[in-house]
């Protein structure tokens, strides 16, 4: 696994902001300022045991002083977010990478619509408080099954102001693709949230003749597939002519890394898009919850994405 700067940042404070969502306040115990950052990034949360965790920055991006995140404890989880609820309280101390946008503001975009779903609302509220700062033009749309169960609510509706429309399940509210209106030239919606979510803006705006690349994404979770079943196939590195096989019990980055093409990487799971690579001459089954559909047709993630028969890899 490829490093990435890991920086020993202290609690500063720590704050339950819904009785599943811990908001964490982190700084530099000797520095002032912390590597800059740019809406929607996210950083590594290292574990103990080596283990890593991705978390949207939410926060204001021209802040270096301080990094915030916020994290939901999954019971059923893998045991990340129940150790950081146990541990990270004012004064603990976390190993936190510097941070890395897959998901970042469109610069062409006119206007901004962001759709977020439960914890999927913490790289929304980066992005709404630097559009706010920039005098931006956005709308942004927050699910939760309860004004009580919607993390860092009242940070939202502090940025947001009249921009802010609500879909609580508590009132008989559930989000529908159709508020964001049509396709506007110069218009990109923003998702974040669970699958379900991520679906319905994906798929509901394409159907309402949205361009794929003015629809972003950004899923928490791994894809659940339980049914598929991994066949081997053959990688060629477009710029040797060396052809690997991967067999179905071995990843593609795993092959790549024992041909000594060390890719950089961090979760492994297809979450944060750092072994993110190029490809063409190639069926890709891509089974990443990262890459937005626009980039589908050229990039993929080796960590779990795959091919039928044969792939041309540019790295």
């Amino acid at each position: 696994m490829t490093a990435r700067l890991i920086m020993k940042l202290r609690v500063a404070d720590a704050v339950a902001t819904t009785p599943e969502v811990l908001h964490l306040g982190l700084v530099h115990p000797a520095r002032p300022e912390l590597p800059a950052w740019t809406a929607g990034a996210h950083v590594d949360l290292r574990l103990p045991d080596g283990r890593v965790r991705q978390y949207s920055l939410c926060g204001d991006p021209a802040d270096r002083s301080r990094y915030e995140i916020a994290i939901k404890r999954e019971a059923a989880g893998r045991g990340g977010s129940a150790w950081a609820h146990e541990t990270l309280a004012p004064g603990a101390f976390a190993h936190v990478s510097a941070p890395r946008n897959n998901f970042p503001l469109d610069p062409e975009a006119r206007r901004h619509l962001l759709v977020a779903g439960g914890i999927g609302v913490t790289p929304l509220l980066a992005m709404a408080r630097a559009l706010a700062a920039s005098g931006a033009e956005f709308a942004f749309h927050l699910c939760a099954p309860s004004p009580e169960a919607a993390p860092l609510l009242a940070a939202v509706r502090a940025v947001c102001g009249p921009r802010l429309r609500c879909w609580f399940g508590s009132e008989g509210r559930r989000f529908d693709p159709d508020a964001l209106g049509p396709a506007e030239t110069g218009t990109h919606a923003y998702a974040c949230g669970p699958r379900r979510l991520m679906d319905a803006v994906q798929e509901g705006l394409v159907a309402r003749g949205w361009p794929a690349e003015r629809v972003h994404s950004e899923h928490f979770e791994p894809l659940r597939d339980e049914g598929f079943v991994p066949e081997p196939f053959e990688a060629r590195i477009a710029s040797t002519g060396q052809v690997l096989h991967v067999p179905a019990d071995r990843s593609l980055l795993d092959v790549l890394r024992g041909a000594g093409l060390d890719l950089p990487s961090s979760c492994e799971l297809g979450v944060c898009g750092a072994c993110e690579c190029g490809y063409r001459d190639g069926a890709v089954l891509h089974r990443d919850a990262v890459l937005p559909l626009a980039k589908r047709g050229s990039r993929m993630m080796p960590c779990v994405s795959r091919a039928r028969d044969a792939v041309t890899l540019e790295l």
